[in-house]
């Protein structure tokens, strides 16, 4: 991969951002989302400020520039971020359709000062009946009519 001095750049606004949230009193992380090598939207870290613990610089990031951009289809940006992302974020830039994720520090770098997701990882790989979060199948046979109305309807946004 080619790394551009504008890439750079970029990376660094989203570390400038990470500073600025540790600063603030938010975690030590940040990102960007750039389209068409312009800036549409950038945020920091905001768990502890908003007492959310979806509040991640890239969840933080993505909503930001749906709202910007009108579309939750992200296929034309390029992410940046200080820290590689977690498995929520990671999620969040594939449902968002993000085409590209450069980031700055790595998972293990974030694991050196407590902040470990490898604990989700392998939550991941259990079997849902050995995971440490019980996980409780009810009323199956309600909900599934929910999806059924969902595949048989016929003006639905696929996404």
């Amino acid at each position: 991969m080619n790394i551009t001095e504008q890439d750079k750049e970029y990376m660094r606004e989203a570390i400038r951002l990470a500073n600025e949230s540790v600063k603030n009193g938010g975690g030590p992380f940040g990102a960007i989302i750039v389209k068409d090598g312009e800036i549409v939207a950038g945020s920091s870290n905001s768990v502890t400020r908003d007492n959310d613990p979806t509040a991640h610089a890239e969840v933080n990031t993505i909503r930001q520039a749906c709202r910007k951009l009108g579309t939750f289809d992200l296929s034309d940006c390029v992410i940046y971020t200080s820290c590689e992302p977690c498995p929520m974020c990671l999620g969040a830039i594939y449902w968002a359709h993000i085409k590209c994720i450069y980031y700055g520090n790595t998972k293990k770098d974030a694991a050196a000062i407590d902040f470990a997701d490898d604990f989700i990882y392998k939550e991941l790989e259990q079997h849902l009946e050995n995971r440490s979060v019980p996980f409780i199948p009810l009323l199956h046979d309600e909900a599934i009519k929910t999806f059924a109305a969902w595949e048989a309807k016929q003006d639905k946004v696929e996404y």
